[in-house]
C-alpha cells in the first residue's frame, strides 16, 4: 500500500462513519415527540465510541499496511505476543462495556417504572392483522372480554361482554389511537392470537403484546401531530400491513377526536 493509498483509506473511514452518523440520526431516526429523549441520548453516545474505535483501528489497519508493507530485502519480524497490551486492551473494552451496562440498567429502570397515577389509560388488542383500540369511558373501567364473543360482523373484535355494566361506556376504534398532549399515557397490551410488538417509533416506544397475558407500557406525549403505529415482530403474511395511526390532541379536543374516530 503507497502512503497516497493509506491516506484515501483513511479519508475514506471518516467519510464513511460521517455519512453513516448523518443518514442515522437526521433521515432514519424519526423526530422524537415524547419525554423518551435519555434512548436518544444513549444511542449518541453508543455512536460516538464506537465510531472513535472503528476510525480510530481502522487507520491503524491503514497504517500498518503502509509501514510494514513488502519491499525487496525486507525481512519479516517474528511478534508473538504481549501479555501486558493484551491485558491493557481488555481491561479498557471492560471497562467501557461496564459504563454501557449500567447506563443501560438505569435507563431500562426509568422507562419500566410503574406509571403515574393520574395517567390516561388505553387498552390496545393487537390482532392478525391490526390495532384494536379500547378506551374505559367515563367510569375507568375496562369492561369484561370473553374470545367466545369476538364478532367481527358486528365490529367486535376483541369480544367485549355488552352485558357487563363496566362495558357500557367503553369505546373501541380499530388502528385509530387518540392521546393527549403533554399528559403521561398508559398503554395497556394484549393480543388475539400470535406474538406482535407495539412499536411507536416517534415516541421511542416499543413492547411485545403477548397472547394471554397483559403487558404495558407509559410515555408522554409532546407534541401534537399524527404519528405511525407499526408492527415490530413479524406475525405472519399480513405483517407488512399491520399498521395504525397515533393522534396526539390538547386535553380539551381529546374526548371530541375519540368520537370522532369511532365515526360519531
Amino acid at each position: 500500500m503507497s502512503k497516497l493509498q493509506g491516506l484515501l483509506f483513511g479519508l475514506a473511514t471518516l467519510l464513511l462513519v460521517a455519512l453513516a452518523t448523518f443518514f442515522f440520526t437526521k433521515t432514519w431516526l424519526p423526530t422524537l415527540v415524547s419525554d423518551r429523549g435519555a434512548i436518544d441520548s444513549a444511542m449518541m453516545v453508543s455512536l460516538v465510541v464506537t465510531g472513535v474505535v472503528f476510525i480510530a483501528t481502522n487507520l491503524c489497519l491503514a497504517w500498518f499496511a503502509w509501514r510494514y508493507q513488502d519491499a525487496p530485502g525486507q525481512i519479516a519480524a517474528y511478534w508473538h505476543d504481549s501479555p501486558k497490551l493484551e491485558w491493557t486492551w481488555t481491561v479498557i473494552t471492560a471497562g467501557i462495556m461496564m459504563i454501557f451496562t449500567f447506563r443501560a440498567l438505569s435507563l431500562w429502570a426509568q422507562v419500566t417504572a410503574p406509571a403515574p397515577a393520574d395517567a390516561f389509560v388505553v387498552e390496545v388488542t393487537g390482532q392478525q392483522f391490526a390495532w384494536n383500540v379500547r378506551y374505559p369511558g367515563k367510569d375507568g373501567i375496562f369492561g369484561r372480554t370473553s374470545v367466545k364473543l369476538v364478532d367481527s360482523s358486528a365490529l367486535n373484535f376483541i369480544g367485549v361482554d355488552k352485558s357487563d355494566p363496566n362495558a357500557a361506556d367503553d369505546v373501541t376504534t380499530q388502528n385509530q389511537l387518540v392521546l393527549p398532549e403533554g399528559r403521561p399515557v398508559r398503554v395497556l397490551l394484549r393480543s388475539m392470537d400470535v406474538i406482535h410488538s407495539f412499536f411507536l417509533p416517534n415516541f421511542r416506544v416499543k413492547q411485545d403484546a403477548l397472547p394471554g397475558m397483559t403487558t404495558e407500557t407509559w410515555f408522554i406525549p409532546q407534541k401534537s401531530g399524527h404519528f405511525e403505529i407499526a408492527c415490530a415482530e413479524h406475525c405472519g403474511l399480513g405483517h407488512y400491513r399491520m399498521r395504525g395511526q397515533v393522534h396526539v390532541v390538547p386535553p380539551a379536543q381529546l374526548e371530541a377526536r375519540i368520537k370522532e374516530t369511532t365515526g360519531e
